[in-house]
């Protein structure tokens, strides 16, 4: 195929696909703005401007979701386009095969997937989590979450016992899974009180978590104006538990493509689960596959010629696959997280079905 037809398709479906994933961003971001007017109700401190941060925060991360969808439905524009003008009908004429002049705009579907998932994802995670950060601070209000970074951990309680309406920030540089058990090691506890005022810090070489109790091992407690002083083991009661701090490391949408190894490693060398993030990861991977796949069902769906009939019975079809493809990748997803599936088998699953589809349906296409 020459370069001029090829630049000519190409662009065409390009523009299309933009075109397509801005009215989608736009209104699922005027959906999440909605539900977060819904859940701001209650919390004055979440003022508009917040609101509107958060949901503009939200928008890398809502395209690079609907990049897939955005091939389908901007595909099955253009191809359509360019059969009711009649282009096709005069490209065929020449000879050319459906695999000739679809290559450009698969590839170039595959090649936004690949930008998508190298370029996009840095930046959807950082502002994705940012706006976690905000959500948290002015709409769920929860008094400081746990957070899992660089095989530390960080959290938040309340310490009553200690201080009424008093509070406590637990740190320990290492985490570890003994027996079902955490385990953290060079302990820092700094109890404050209810105005976040320092009381105490205690220093610890190990913490044992069991018990609804911090168990600090060789502690040393140090207070303002006063001289360190050592105790064998002090209880700190806690509400935390080992299952909150697993479903309370880092989300996997705050994490780009480039981040995802090594803090799956970081998980299994604490003895945690790393089955999400190994899923997202390899979900991401696939992306430039599944992009090219809805290129070539976009193609299979809307290149019937006009002149046939059942237009619109194709391009209904064309979009009911796409979304089938999604219910079907959801599915996968369940499984892959459950564990009955690999991770790796539930990420590529819906888009090696959606290649098998679209391939079935050009060569009907092409020998019909």
């Amino acid at each position: 195929m020459s370069g001029t037809l090829a630049f000519y398709i190409t662009r065409r479906f390009i523009l299309a696909v933009i075109g397509m994933l801005a009215a989608l961003a736009m209104l699922f971001a005027l959906f999440d703005f909605v539900e977060l007017l819904r859940r701001a109700a209650t919390h004055p401190e979440a003022t508009l401007g917040i609101l509107t941060e958060i949901t503009l925060l939200h928008l890398p991360w809502t395209a690079l979701t609907l990049l897939p969808f955005a091939v389908l439905l901007g595909g099955i524009f253009c191809f359509w386009r360019l059969a009711r003008s009649s282009e096709l009908v005069v490209i065929r004429a020449t000879g050319m095969s459906a695999w000739q002049f679809l290559a450009a705009p698969v590839i170039a579907a595959a090649a936004l997937g690949a930008i998508a998932t190298f370029g996009v994802s840095p930046i959807s995670s950082a502002c994705y989590n940012i706006a976690e950060r905000l959500d948290d601070t002015y709409i769920r209000q929860t008094g400081g979450p746990v957070n899992f970074e660089g095989g530390e951990l960080w959290l938040r309680q309340d310490d009553p016992g200690f201080e009424p309406g008093g509070s406590a920030i637990f740190h320990s540089q290492h985490l570890d899974v003994v027996h079902g058990i955490l385990v953290g090691g060079n302990v820092s506890v700094f109890r404050l009180d209810r105005t976040d005022k320092l009381i105490e810090r205690v220093e610890a070489k190990n913490a044992v978590l069991r018990d609804g109790n911090w168990d600090l091992i060789g502690a040393r407690t140090i207070k303002p104006d006063e001289m360190p002083s050592s105790v064998t083991s002090l209880l700190l009661p806690t509400d935390v538990t080992l299952q909150r701090v697993q479903q309370s490391f880092a989300s996997p949408d705050t994490l780009s493509v480039w981040a995802l190894p090594g803090f799956i490693a970081q998980l299994e060398r604490a003895g945690f689960s790393s089955v999400r993030h190994r899923l997202h990861l390899q979900t991401l991977l696939a992306l430039p596959l599944l992009a090219g796949t809805m290129a070539l069902v976009a193609a299979g769906f809307s290149m019937r010629p006009t002149r046939r009939g059942g237009v619109a019975r194709m391009l209904s079809g064309g979009v009911i696959s796409g979304f089938s493809l999604f219910a079907f990748s959801r599915f996968a997803e369940e499984f892959g997280q459950s564990g009955a599936l690999p991770a790796m088998l539930a990420a590529w699953a819906p888009a090696g079905a959606g290649l098998l589809l679209a391939v079935t349906l050009l060569l009907h296409l092409e020998d019909g």
